[in-house]
């Protein structure tokens, strides 16, 4: 299968696309690189550098005629959303609105949509599943949501097939500290410095963590099943951001404490989801669990030195 990736150089998108080539299907990326890396797309990929904004991704939908579409890119920093939301709205909405509409004219069969538990805002009950309510505390699951009505939209109107995945917290190698799972990057980048992270408020905080490639084995699946369907991606359990502290030092060895601030404001006290209809009907559960994902991701930034190199490239791209 031909299958274009959005954002494909970026933390999860290129775990997505090493799965594809894997799977052996035909492999193109779109990626403007503003947190992605050139290095991380495989000389079998056919790279396009620019945004998903951009009038010229037309020609990247004739020269290339993807068969589905992934659609990773996107803004998704929540302080930045906050600080610019001109520039959140035009990257995650009109830019979602522009992969659409060449997969309209170019007869794509299917869309694959990365949305986020940004959606939900603050859980009304735990855990979280797809009939939660939609109801977004920040400019960045407001932006990440209305790309769904969209989607669904151009699936009544065009008959565009798709899926929608929902993701806890994403972790794992290649991540930078921008995104909604970089307290992992943080912590491990912080500890193979040798220097104390801080924790907000005491700790307590729960999130669902999900290691980055079984999210990539879940957007492969959706390529042929799940179609019209909302699908939260995470574990089903939940952690506190204590009890990842406590992991990671043990698993680095470090004696270093932790520093402590006050809460963030607004910060959501405690969320996970539901997986059940994922596993039910893309055939998909995680494979990895906490500590394993965790000591796959210490093992990648000890190597050569990436911890370092990663949290470079982040601060260059600031």
């Amino acid at each position: 299968m031909r299958v274009l990736v959005t954002g494909g150089a970026g933390f999860i998108g290129s775990h997505v696309v090493d799965r594809l080539v894997e799977d052996g299907h035909e492999v193109a990326v779109v990626d403007d690189l503003s947190t992605g890396r050139e290095d991380r797309i495989g000389a079998r990929v056919a790279f396009y550098r620019m945004s998903v904004e951009s009038a010229h991704l037309a020609e990247v939908f004739t020269a290339f005629r993807p068969e589905a579409v992934i659609h990773l890119a996107a803004q998704s920093n929540v302080p930045r959303s906050l600080d610019d939301p001109m520039a959140d709205a035009r990257i995650n909405v009109l830019g979602t609105v522009n992969v659409l509409e060449q997969c309209r004219l170019y007869g794509v069969r299917k869309i694959v949509y990365a949305s986020s538990a940004a959606v939900y805002g603050q859980p009304q009950y735990l855990a979280i599943d797809e009939r939660h309510p939609i109801q977004p505390i920040s400019f960045y699951g407001i932006s990440k949501y209305t790309p769904e009505t969209y989607i669904q939209a151009y699936g009544q109107m065009y008959g565009l097939e798709y899926t929608i995945l929902r993701y806890s917290n994403v972790y794992g190698p290649r991540q930078n500290s921008g995104g909604e799972g970089g307290v992992v990057s943080i912590f491990v980048d912080k500890l193979l410095r040798d220097e104390a992270p801080w924790i907000d408020g005491d700790g307590q905080q729960t999130r669902d963590f999900i290691y980055v490639e079984d999210v990539a084995a879940a957007n492969v699946a959706a390529l042929t099943v799940g179609s019209g369907g909302i699908f939260n991606i995470g574990t089903g359990q939940e952690t506190s951001i204590q009890r990842l502290w406590e992991l990671l030092k043990e698993m680095t060895g470090t004696s270093l404490k932790p520093l402590c601030r006050p809460p963030r404001p607004g910060d959501i006290r405690a969320s996970y989801f539901d997986n059940t209809k994922a596993r039910r009907e893309l055939g998909w559960e995680p494979r990895y669990d906490l500590r394993e994902g965790l000591m796959c991701t210490i093992a990648y930034y000890r190597d050569a030195g990436r911890g370092i190199v990663e949290a470079a490239s982040a601060q260059e791209r600031k």
